[in-house]
C-alpha cells in the first residue's frame, strides 16, 4: 500500500507543483461529511429559491416608465396638448436618467410616458416624477390635477373578466356599480394587485335637463341653478351638545340621496311662492359620458374588469389569489349575475413552465442514459446523474436573490447548459476508470479500499484543473449578452444569467462534490473501454473515416473550406427578427378605424365582429373592447378595437388546423370597410403599446412641426407600404381626421352686452356640454350630478344657435349673436415625443424577416416620397430593438474570447494583440491535440506498447481517457 501511495503521488505531481484546484479536490475527497453538509444546506437554499422565485410566461420587457395621467373633462385634444401635455412633458425632458418623454393628448385626457434608463429603480423614478410634477402644477389650468399611474408595467394586465346578468334584471349602470363599489375594492385588496380597471357599462349619473324657455320665464340664469345644486348637497358638523351626563354630536344632514332631493331644490321665491328645480327642468338617472365599451361573444354589451399586477410581483400567485377572492365574493353578487373569465395568463404560464419542465426532465433522462451506456457502470453513472439536478437546483439561489423570474427564457438557459454541465463529471469518471484499469495492469491485482480512493483522487486531480477552467470558459461565453440594453437586454439577460449560474455551479461541484461521490460510488467490476459494446461499435464505425481524413489531410481541409464557403449563400438569405412570436394560446384582434366614429357605431361594429369571431369552432370566449378602460395604462382612442379570443387547446382544434391557417381564415372572414386587420398576442401588444406607442409589430414614426403635413406624409407611406410584398396591413393614424364644431366668440359683439369671453365659454361648457357640479354620497357609493340643456334644445345646429347667454342687465341673448358657429376638422388626438409632434403608421407583416422587410420598404419610400424640410421618419417597434442588439453585439463579441475567456487562465496579458493570438492559438491547439491523440489511439497494438512503456517507468504519467487527454493538453498549451 505504501508503494502504491508513493507511485500515485509521484505520478500525479511529476514535474508540476500542486495547484489550488488540486488541493480543493484533495480536501473535498478527504472531508466527505463537510461536503455533504454544505451540499445539503445549499440544496435547501436552492429549493427555497425554487419555491419563491416569481413565475411568469416571459420576462418583463417593458421599460422603466412612469405614466402621468390627467383628466380635463370635455376639452378637445389640441386644447389638452397646449395647456397640459406640452407644459408637463417639456419639464420631464431634463429630468435625471430620463431616456425620452412621450405624450398623447386625447379628448378630455392627457397621457405622458416618462421612460427612464435601464436599471433605474421604479420607485425612485416615481418620486422624481412627483417632484418635477409639483413644480409645474401652478402653470396648469384651474381644477386640473395630474396624477401618476399605478406602479405597474406593460405586462401587468394578467387577468380580465366580464360581469354578465343572465336574468336581464340589471342594466349596464347597475352592473357598473357592482364592479366599481363591490368587486373593485375586494380585488384591489389582493396582494400584488396595483389596480382594478373597469371597462364598459355606464357610470350612474344624476342628470338635470333644463328647459331654457322656463329659465327665461322665471328669469333664472344657469349659474344660479348650478350654485343652488352645489349649496343643496352637503353635511355639516355642529360640534358637541351635552344633555345631562351624555354627549351628543351635532350633525347637519343635507346630502342628496334620491331624485326627489334634487327636484325640490329651491331656485328663487316670487311673491312667497318658491320656484323649484323641477319647475325649470327634468331630473332623472342616466349614464355619464363614456369613452369605452365592452362586449362579450357578440351577444351585447357587458361590464368588464382588468386586473393590473404590481411591478415585480409573482404573476401566477397574483392570479391565483384573485381567483380565490372572486370565489369568496361570488355569494355577495345579486342573483343571476356571474363573473366570466375572458383572459387568464396563468394558463399560459403553467403551459410554458410545464413544457420547459418536461424538456428539462427529458434532457436529464437522456443525459443519464448516455452516462449509463457509455460508462457501462451504473454506480459510476450515478455520480453524473446526482450532480446534474443539484447544480440545477443551486441555480435558483442567485435567481431568487437577483429577482430573475422563472420564465421560458430563464429556464431555457438551464436547458441549454444541461449538456455541458455533466462534462466534468463524465470525464473525471472516465479518467478514474482508466486509472483503476492501469493500477490493475501495473500491480496485477485489485486495489484495496484505500488504494482505490487514492487512485480515484489522483485521477480527478489529473484532469480537474483543465476541466474546471474549461467549464469557466463556457460560463463566460454568454457575457456579451449582458451588454445588451433596453428591451433586448431584458429579453435575453435571464437566459444568460441562468446559463451562467448553472455552468458555474457545475464547475464548482466538479471539484468538490464529484470527487466525493466518485470515491463512494466507483467500485466493483468496471468494464474496460475496449470491452464496452457501444464504444467498440462506435470506434469501428468512425475509425475508417478517421484513417481517411488523416491520410488525405489537404483534401479534407479543402473540402471543409468549400463547405464553409457554400454556407455563405444561405446565410445571407436568412431573415432576422428580434424575437420569434410567442404563441400565447390567445388571439388579440386589433382592427383600427379612422377617427370620428361615434360610440354608438363603435358598439354596433364591435358586436358584429365579435359575433363573427365566436363562429370559429376553436373560440371559447370573445371579449371585445372599443376605446379606453378607466386606467392610465390604456391610452386607446374610441377608434381602436381590442378583441381577446380565448382559444381551445390545439389538440381540440379541427383536423389539420394550424395557427397560420386560423389567422388566414379569420382575416378572410372578417372584413370591415375602412378598418385594417391586425392580429397579435396580448402580452406582446401591451408591452409594445406602452413602450413604443405602437400596437403592431412594426411601425413608422413621422416627425414634423405641422400635424396636417404629418398626416399627408403618413397617408403616402400607408399607400406605398400597402402594395409591398409581405404586408398584411398598413394604417396611417389620421392626425387631423377629427371633426369639431367651433364656437368662436366675437369679442366686439360680446362687449356690447357687457360680456367677456369667459362668460360665453361658461355657457358652452355647462349648458351644451354639461358639467358635473357636485357628487352625491350614498353610503360607500359616489355618483356625479350633471346639469345641461335638455336634448331637444341641443340636438341640432339651429337649436345650439338659440342657446341663451345671460347678460349683466338680466337679459338673455342667443349665443349665435355672440359667436360664429362652424364645422371644422382637426386632430382627434395629438402625439408628441420629446416635445416634437409625431404621427404613426402601423404596419403588420406576414414575414418573420423584419430586417429584410424594413430594408426593402426604406428603399421604396426613399424613391417615392419627398420629405419637406423639417420632416423625417423613423422605423419603430421590434426593428429598433433588433438593430440595437446587432450593433452592440458586433462590438462586444470581438472582445469576448481574448478579453473575457483567456484571463481565466492567463494572468500575464499585456495587451489586446497578445489576447487575440492566445485565442487563435487555443483553438488550433485543441484541434491538433485531438488529431494527434486519435492517431495514437487507432491501433490496439500501439496502445499495448504504450502501456508497456508506462510499466517500465515508475514515474511515467498515468494514461488518461480520450476526452481527458484532449482537455488536459489543450488547457496546458
Amino acid at each position: 500500500m505504501i508503494q502504491a501511495e508513493a507511485i500515485t503521488r509521484n505520478e500525479v505531481t511529476a514535474g508540476n507543483s500542486e495547484t489550488l484546484i488540486d488541493r480543493i479536490i484533495e480536501r473535498s475527497a478527504r472531508n466527505k461529511f463537510l461536503v455533504f453538509i454544505f451540499t445539503i444546506f445549499a440544496v435547501a437554499a436552492g429549493i427555497y429559491g425554487l419555491i419563491h422565485t416569481p413565475l411568469d410566461a416571459i420576462p418583463d420587457l417593458s421599460d422603466v416608465q412612469v405614466i402621468v395621467y390627467t383628466e380635463w373633462e370635455g376639452r378637445s385634444p389640441d386644447l389638452v396638448e397646449d395647456q397640459i401635455t406640452y407644459p408637463i412633458s417639456s419639464v420631464f425632458i431634463a429630468a435625471p436618467k430620463v431616456k425620452f418623454v412621450r405624450g398623447e393628448s386625447m379628448f378630455g385626457k392627457s397621457f405622458i410616458y416618462v421612460i427612464f434608463e435601464d436599471g433605474t429603480d421604479i420607485y425612485w423614478a416615481r418620486s422624481r416624477v412627483i417632484e418635477y410634477l409639483n413644480s409645474v402644477r401652478g402653470s396648469l389650468p384651474e381644477g386640473v390635477n395630474p396624477t401618476i399611474g399605478p406602479d405597474a408595467t406593460g405586462v401587468g394586465w394578467v387577468y380580465e373578466y366580464a360581469l354578465v346578468d343572465d336574468t336581464g334584471k340589471h342594466d349596464l349602470a347597475q352592473l357598473r356599480s357592482i364592479q366599481d363599489w363591490n368587486l373593485r375594492y375586494a380585488l384591489s385588496a389582493v396582494k400584488g394587485v396595483a389596480e382594478v380597471a373597469p371597462v364598459g357599462g355606464f357610470v350612474k349619473q344624476y342628470q338635470v335637463d333644463l328647459d331654457p324657455n322656463a329659465l327665461v320665464a322665471y328669469n333664472i340664469p344657469l349659474s344660479d341653478v348650478v350654485n343652488a345644486i352645489k349649496m343643496s348637497n352637503a353635511d355639516v358638523g355642529g360640534k358637541i351638545f351635552e344633555v345631562a351626563t351624555t354627549e351628543y354630536y351635532i350633525r347637519g344632514r343635507g346630502y342628496i340621496k334620491k331624485i326627489e332631493d334634487i327636484e325640490n331644490i329651491v331656485l328663487k321665491v316670487e311673491n312667497g311662492t318658491p320656484v323649484y328645480l323641477k319647475n325649470v327642468g327634468n331630473v332623472h338617472l342616466g349614464g355619464d359620458i363614456r369613452r369605452g365599451v365592452a362586449e362579450l361573444d357578440g351577444r351585447g354589451e357587458v361590464v368588464g374588469g382588468i386586473i393590473v399586477m404590481r411591478y415585480g410581483e409573482n404573476a401566477l400567485n397574483v392570479i391565483d389569489a384573485v381567483k380565490k377572492k372572486i370565489e369568496e365574493v361570488k355569494p355577495s353578487l345579486p342573483a343571476g349575475v356571474r363573473i366570466v373569465p375572458v383572459y387568464d395568463r396563468s394558463d399560459l404560464i403553467r403551459r410554458a413552465i410545464a413544457t420547459l419542465r418536461e424538456k428539462l426532465i427529458e434532457e436529464s433522462v437522456v443525459v443519464a442514459l448516455v452516462c449509463l451506456v457509455f460508462l457501462w457502470h451504473v454506480r459510476s453513472a450515478l455520480v453524473a446523474i446526482i450532480t446534474l439536478p443539484i447544480a440545477i437546483i443551486l441555480s435558483f439561489v442567485p435567481m431568487w436573490w437577483m429577482h430573475v423570474t422563472s420564465n421560458i427564457m430563464s429556464l431555457g438557459g438551464i436547458a441549454i447548459a444541461i449538456g455541458a454541465m455533466v462534462d466534468s463529471a463524465i470525464i473525471m469518471i472516465e479518467n478514474a476508470h482508466k486509472q483503476l484499469e492501469h493500477f490493475r495492469e501495473t500491480h496485477k491485482r485489485e486495489p484495496n479500499n484505500v488504494e482505490r480512493i487514492q487512485v480515484i483522487i489522483a485521477g480527478a486531480k489529473g484532469v480537474g484543473r483543465a476541466l474546471f477552467f474549461a467549464l469557466l470558459v463556457i460560463t463566460v461565453s454568454f457575457v456579451p449578452v449582458f451588454s445588451l440594453t433596453a428591451q433586448e437586454g431584458r429579453l435575453f439577460r435571464p437566459l444568460a444569467f441562468t446559463k451562467t449560474f448553472a455552468m458555474f455551479f457545475a464547475a464548482f461541484l466538479g471539484v468538490t462534490l464529484v470527487p466525493v461521490l466518485m470515491t463512494l460510488l466507483i467500485r466493483g467490476k468496471i468494464t474496460p473501454e475496449e470491452k464496452n459494446p457501444v464504444n467498440r461499435f462506435l470506434i469501428r464505425t468512425y475509425q475508417p473515416f478517421a484513417d481517411f481524413v488523416l491520410r488525405y489531410r489537404w483534401f479534407t481541409l479543402g473540402a471543409a473550406l468549400i463547405v464553409l464557403l457554400l454556407t455563405i449563400f444561405p446565410f445571407k438569405r436568412l431573415g432576422s427578427e428580434f424575437m420569434p412570436p410567442l404563441n400565447e394560446g390567445t388571439l388579440l384582434y386589433m382592427p383600427t378605424a379612422v377617427p370620428g366614429m361615434s360610440i354608438t357605431e363603435a358598439t354596433k361594429i364591435l358586436q358584429i365582429q365579435d359575433r363573427q369571431l365566436k363562429k370559429i369552432p376553436e373560440a371559447v370566449t370573445v371579449f371585445g373592447k372599443a376605446g379606453q378602460a378607466d386606467t392610465p395604462t390604456d391610452p386607446a382612442p374610441l377608434s381602436m378595437f381590442e378583441t381577446i379570443v380565448a382559444l381551445k387547446p390545439p389538440e381540440q382544434w379541427r383536423r389539420g388546423m394550424t395557427w397560420e391557417k386560423l389567422l388566414a381564415e379569420v382575416n378572410a372572414n372578417i372584413k370591415t370597410p375602412g378598418m385594417a386587420n391586425i392580429f397579435w398576442m396580448p402580452i406582446q401588444t401591451r408591452t409594445e403599446m406602452l413602450t413604443t406607442g405602437f400596437r403592431s409589430i412594426l411601425g413608422v414614426k413621422v416627425f414634423g412641426p405641422d400635424l396636417g403635413e404629418i398626416q399627408k406624409l403618413a397617408v403616402q407611406i400607408e399607400k406605398e407600404l400597402a402594395d409591398l410584398p409581405n404586408t398584411r396591413s398598413a394604417f396611417a393614424e389620421r392626425t387631423v381626421g377629427g371633426y369639431f364644431l367651433d364656437f368662436t366668440v366675437n369679442r366686439e359683439a360680446a362687449a356690447r352686452y357687457g360680456l367677456k369671453v369667459g362668460d360665453v365659454n361658461d355657457i358652452i361648457e355647462s349648458a351644451i356640454g354639461g358639467k358635473n357640479i357636485t357628487t352625491t354620497v350614498e353610503g360607500r357609493e359616489r355618483y356625479p350630478v350633471n346639469t345641461r340643456y335638455a336634448r331637444d334644445f341641443r340636438e341640432d345646429l339651429d337649436s345650439l344657435k338659440r342657446v341663451l347667454v345671460p347678460t349683466p342687465t338680466g337679459a338673455q341673448v342667443p349665443i349665435s349673436m355672440l359667436a360664429d358657429i362652424h364645422y371644422k376638422t382637426g386632430p382627434p388626438s395629438v402625439r408628441s415625443e420629446n416635445g416634437k409632434l409625431v404621427g404613426f403608421v402601423f404596419v403588420d407583416i406576414t414575414t418573420s424577416d423584419i430586417e429584410g422587410y424594413v430594408r426593402k420598404a426604406s428603399q421604396l419610400l426613399a424613391q417615392r416620397i419627398q420629405y419637406p424640410s423639417g420632416y423625417y421618419i423613423e422605423w419603430a417597434g421590434q426593428f429598433q430593438y433588433l438593430l440595437a442588439a446587432k450593433e452592440r453585439l458586433k462590438v462586444v463579441d470581438h472582445f469576448r474570447a481574448p478579453v473575457l475567456e483567456h484571463p481565466v487562465r492567463h494572468q500575464d496579458l499585456n495587451h489586446l494583440t497578445h489576447c487575440a493570438l492566445l485565442a487563435h492559438r487555443r483553438v488550433l491547439v485543441a484541434v491538433f491535440a485531438w488529431i494527434q491523440h486519435e492517431r495514437r489511439r487507432l491501433g490496439r497494438a500501439h496502445r499495448a506498447r504504450r502501456r508497456q512503456r508506462g510499466d517500465r517507468s515508475g514515474h511515467a504519467a498515468l494514461p488518461r481517457s480520450r476526452l481527458g487527454q484532449i482537455y488536459g493538453r489543450a488547457a496546458n498549451e
